[in-house]
């Protein structure tokens, strides 16, 4: 069968993808959109900033339905590909998502915030003792112990950080019981354990990925990952989370705002 082409009478922003569609693939319409869109920009022919074609103009150039173009899109905009501000046409992105630390939200509201779809797949949870860096970190006296939680995050489906949670067993008593997969861990500490959320403190870092990290989040060995160390803190100012994240590179960049006082 005859691949799909972008019609010469749409605009000039699709004429400029040279978007085709293989019919005969096996390759799901909205991964053949991602990848071309993807090489674009890795070519440099798409730039950032540069206002991009709407889901309807795609469609209608391919002849296709819009679902497809919407999980593209949906794609896109996850890998920081694609800006998307309501009411407002796409505009080229970096290819990394701006991660502020101006606002305390825990990963899954940040995704929610930005339109995406955010879920968890639970690595690990054990209860132990503390490593010295995580008990000084959640101000833990001797012989108190933790529970770790090591879950895998994802973003439409694509695996994009492992965030290793340190929890004071002391506070979470029984948290193992509930499905941490499911629920944001900021609910679960605000609505079930009562722990009002009030800031966190964060260490930005950077890494490159081992064979293990490489394997979890599906990208190569070596490859740049953003470590975030972040102590969280309650209303009474008691340490409650002591997280390392592992991000991955390509996806993300800290962003950071800085006013100078007088």
């Amino acid at each position: 069968m005859s691949p799909a082409r972008a019609s010469s009478s749409s605009s000039f922003a699709v004429d400029k993808l040279d978007l085709t569609l293989n019919m005969a693939s096996f390759t799901p319409y909205y991964q053949q959109i991602v990848d071309h869109v993807r090489s674009l920009v890795e070519k440099n022919k798409l730039k950032e900033g540069e206002t991009f074609c709407s889901e309807g103009d795609i469609s209608r150039a391919l002849n296709i339905s819009k679902m497809p173009v919407r999980q593209a899109f949906q794609k896109l905009r996850a890998e920081g590909l694609l800006v998307i501000a309501k009411g407002k046409r796409p505009v080229i992105g970096s290819g990394r998502v701006p991660w502020n630390f101006q606002q305390l939200r825990g990963f899954s509201e940040e995704m929610r915030r930005r339109g995406l779809v955010p879920s968890a797949r639970v690595l690990s949870l054990d209860v132990g003792e503390p490593e010295v860096e995580v008990a000084q970190g959640l101000k833990l006296t001797i012989g108190e112990k933790i529970y770790c939680l090591r879950r895998l995050r994802f973003v439409n489906g694509e695996p994009v950080a492992v965030v290793t949670s340190h929890l004071p067993a002391r506070i979470f008593a029984g948290i193992d019981k509930h499905d941490l997969e499911r629920q944001s861990l900021y609910q679960v500490f605000e609505q079930i354990y009562k722990r009002k959320l009030h800031w966190a403190e964060e260490r930005i870092g950077a890494a490159t990925a081992t064979e293990e990290d490489a394997r979890i989040l599906q990208t190569k060995v070596g490859s740049p990952l953003l470590v975030i160390k972040e102590t969280t803190y309650d209303v009474q100012s008691i340490p409650i989370e002591y997280s390392v994240s592992l991000l991955r590179g390509d996806r993300y960049t800290a962003s950071v705002i800085s006013v100078r006082r007088n």
